[in-house]
This record gives structure tokens, C-alpha cells and sequence, in this order.
């Protein structure tokens, strides 16, 4: 099998099928016709810079590079996490957390994946580490905006019930530990559910491309397992790390809870 290029034209023939979107949206007066006519352009033209972007980076094979490309991604991912809040924790502090819980285990799940599973020459090599590590941040950013909606919501909705276990002396984390472990499990179903159906419900997109790029499909089904492996550690390392901090957000040293932080987006 051979890698068939794609062509604007081929992209173009391909864009026909959003008329379904629009179509779905115009019979049933959703108003989303505009929304997707935008979310499409702006993908169209991230993705074009993003593969400009990369392909200068490969060139370069500069480790300082491929870092700042990283915190640049790091960048997007917390304005996507703070965007997505329907009550988001004032501060820099939740800023802090809603960033650093993905990069955490995205960098993490990236270097395991480099340095021991992959092992390019060298390790930190652009063309490995970049995508590797978008798709763990991608993911991690899912889970961990999850975890915080679903946290600052129960915190809410709870709050007599919490501030009762509080007032009979439980501390914050026992307090809060019923809305913590449901957060935490909001957090992780996106994941379960993606390993359970994928290979019999669903042929996954990275190994859909590496097939219809030419690659073995036994070898292309073996990176799908290695990276939903991976996406499922870093997935877990940043629900769990964003829950635990959600739970400092939201309460103080002296074990009250402050809904006073949250604010409304």
C-alpha cells in the first residue's frame, strides 16, 4: 500500500459533508449554522499554522524549540480549561492548577513514552515528543476540566451538607470526599469508555491514519495500544491532581468552605 497525498481540492470535496451539520442545525432551529461555519474555519487555519509551525521544528531538532512549543500548547490547553467552567475558582492559583495538572501528566506520560517505550535517537526529538505530548495534554485537559465543573457543581449544589461535616469537626478532604470521588470518576469515564469501545465499536484516529498512510495495520494497532495506554496514566495523573487541588480551592487552611471563590463564566 502506498501513502495517496491529498490535494485543497480533496479537502474541499470533503468539506461538502458540513452541509449535514447545517442541515441538521436549520431543520431543527439550533442557530448553530454560524457556530460551525467558524469552528470549522478556525480548525482549518490552526491546524495549517500548527503544521507549519511543526514542520519548521522538525527542521530545527532544537530541544529549546520543541520546550517552548510545548508551553505554548500548555498555554491554549488552560485557556481552554478555565473557558470550559461553568463556575470557575477565582485566582492565579486555579490558573496554576487548571495548567499545570495537564502539562504535569502530559510531561510525565511523554518522557516514559520517549525514554523507555520509543526510545528515539535522541529522546527529546521534536517529531516524537510534540504530538506525543499534545495528544496526552489534549486528554488530560478533558479529564481535568471535568473533574473541576463537576467539583465546583457538587460544591455548590452540597454546600449545607458539606458545611455540616465540617461544622462536626470532619476536615476538608473528609468533607468533601463523596463529591471528590464522584469528580474523580466523572473524570475518568471518558477514558474507560474510549478503551472499551475502541478496535470493535471504533478504529481510532491515530491508527486510521497511520493505515491510510501506508503503515502495517498490526503495526499501527500496536502504537494505538501504547498511546491509550499512556493517555490513560496521564488522564488519571491530572483528574487526580486537579481533584485534590480542587479541593484546596475550595476550602482554607481553616477547614471552611469558601464558595466565595468561585466565579461565574
Amino acid at each position: 500500500m502506498t501513502y495517496v497525498p491529498l490535494e485543497i481540492s480533496d479537502l474541499a470535496l470533503a468539506a461538502l459533508l458540513l452541509i449535514a451539520n447545517g442541515a441538521v442545525s436549520f431543520a431543527f432551529r439550533l442557530g448553530l449554522e454560524r457556530s460551525l461555519a467558524i469552528s470549522a474555519l478556525r480548525m482549518v487555519v490552526q491546524l495549517a499554522v500548527v503544521a507549519l509551525a511543526l514542520k519548521y521544528i522538525f527542521a530545527l531538532d532544537s530541544p529549546l524549540w520543541t520546550a517552548l512549543f510545548a508551553l505554548f500548547m500548555t498555554t491554549a490547553a488552560a485557556y481552554e480549561v478555565v473557558s470550559r467552567q461553568e463556575r470557575r475558582i477565582g485566582g492565579a492559583a486555579a490558573t496554576a492548577l487548571g495548567a499545570g495538572a495537564p502539562f504535569f501528566a502530559g510531561l510525565v506520560a511523554t518522557m516514559f513514552a520517549t525514554t523507555l517505550v520509543i526510545g528515539p535517537e535522541p529522546w527529546y526529538a521534536p517529531r516524537y515528543v510534540l504530538p506525543i505530548f499534545g495528544m496526552m495534554l489534549g486528554n488530560a485537559l478533558s479529564g481535568t476540566s471535568l473533574v473541576l465543573d463537576a467539583m465546583t457543581s457538587a460544591a455548590v449544589r452540597e454546600r449545607s451538607a458539606i458545611e455540616a461535616r465540617l461544622a462536626l469537626g470532619a476536615g476538608r478532604f473528609e468533607a468533601l470526599d463523596g463529591i471528590l470521588r464522584r469528580a474523580l470518576t466523572t473524570g475518568l469515564m471518558p477514558i474507560v469508555t474510549a478503551m472499551a469501545t475502541t478496535g470493535v465499536v471504533a478504529l481510532p484516529g491515530m491508527m486510521t491514519g497511520q493505515i491510510l498512510a501506508g503503515i502495517d495495520p498490526v503495526s499501527a494497532a500496536k502504537y494505538q495500544v501504547m498511546i491509550m495506554f499512556l493517555i490513560a496514566g496521564s488522564t488519571s495523573i491530572a483528574v487526580v491532581a486537579a481533584g485534590l487541588g480542587s479541593v484546596l480551592l475550595l476550602t482554607d487552611e481553616r477547614h471552611r468552605l469558601r464558595l466565595d471563590r468561585l466565579r461565574q463564566t
